[in-house]
């Protein structure tokens, strides 16, 4: 890593999220609607850019997928918007797939306040990162993705770099090509959608394709551990009127069954829509329907054919 402010500088002038592009040196001057225009074309270029790296992102998830169902933890790390977009992630994972708070974590640089404002110095430090997953109790079943658009953060780095030593599973994300995370990580995986509207800003397009990538990473895991019955979120934990409006719409439709039938199987499996499902499309109980879960380690389709091949 650099050491004084001629190396970072130096260094900077050589990724492509830091790149200039002189074509919007005057991009101010135009009209709102044309500024607009602008961004959403500049946007254009993420989908393709996560495409050409969906086989890296495939294979860290059936590794982290492989993780979990022995246990482990997903970890997210990063400093600034790449660490406040792990967090997000992580937050939304209990009400989706009904995890527990600590089975997805998020871990920004600079700790919760660093998701409302900057946090001087937290990002370039790698004893920080090193702290955090100290605290975390971090074993060789977890995994630990960092998120970082240049590729250098110091606490991303950091926090990969000790997570391998340990034995944990590494992911490196980032937006720049031959990065030093990506570099550090037993998956890497680099997402280029190329130079950023307002220079050195990422949280446009690099922010973006971070946030797509842990989508897949997130959702895909959990889909492969079975929290989903097609496209169905069988595991979603209802907390609100929204979400008990969900599940009894979620039961209905993978089992076409009247009203009274899920509202009765609901009450029955006290809630938990995985089980009201197996119990009207298999006909049984609720008891019967938790012991054929647990059986299947909560994939619904192999409870359903108890016996046979898990899809």
């Amino acid at each position: 890593m650099p050491t004084t402010y001629s190396e970072l500088r130096a260094q900077l002038a050589t990724l492509t999220t830091e790149a200039f592009r002189p074509e919007l040196a005057e991009i101010d001057r135009l009209s709102t609607l044309e500024i607009a225009r602008t961004m959403n074309g500049e946007d254009q270029s993420v989908p393709a850019a996560v495409a050409r790296q969906l086989p890296a992102i495939a294979a860290a998830i059936d590794a982290t997928a492989a993780r979990m169902a022995d246990g482990g933890r997903l970890v997210y790390m990063g400093a600034g918007t790449a660490g406040r977009l792990g967090v997000l992630d992580a937050s939304e994972c209990p009400p989706t797939f009904n995890t527990d708070p600590s089975q997805v974590v998020g871990l920004v640089a600079g700790g919760p306040t660093a998701l409302v404002r900057s946090v001087e110095g937290a990002e370039d430090s790698r004893d920080l990162a090193v702290a955090d997953l100290t605290a975390l109790g971090l074993t060789d079943r977890d995994t630990v993705v960092g998120v970082s658009a240049s590729g250098r953060t110091p606490y991303a780095l950091g926090g990969v770099e000790h997570a391998r030593r340990l034995g944990a599973l590494t992911i490196g994300l980032s937006c720049n090509t031959d990065s030093a995370l990506a570099a550090a990580a037993e998956h890497g995986i680099e997402v280029v959608p190329g130079p950023e509207l307002l220079t050195g800003s990422t949280r446009l397009k690099a922010g973006t394709a971070q946030k797509l990538v842990l989508n897949m990473i997130s959702t895909i895991t959990m889909i492969r551990l079975g929290k989903t019955y097609g496209n169905l979120m069988v595991d979603v934990r209802a907390s609100n009127e929204k979400l008990h409006a969900r599940s009894r719409r979620i039961v209905a439709l993978a089992t076409g069954a009247p009203d009274e039938q899920i509202e009765a199987a609901l009450a029955a499996a006290d809630g938990e829509v995985k089980n009201a499902i197996l119990m009207i499309l298999a006909d049984i109980d609720a008891p019967t329907a938790a012991r054929r879960l647990t059986a299947s380690a909560g994939h619904l389709r192999a409870a359903l054919h108890p016996g046979g091949t898990r899809p």
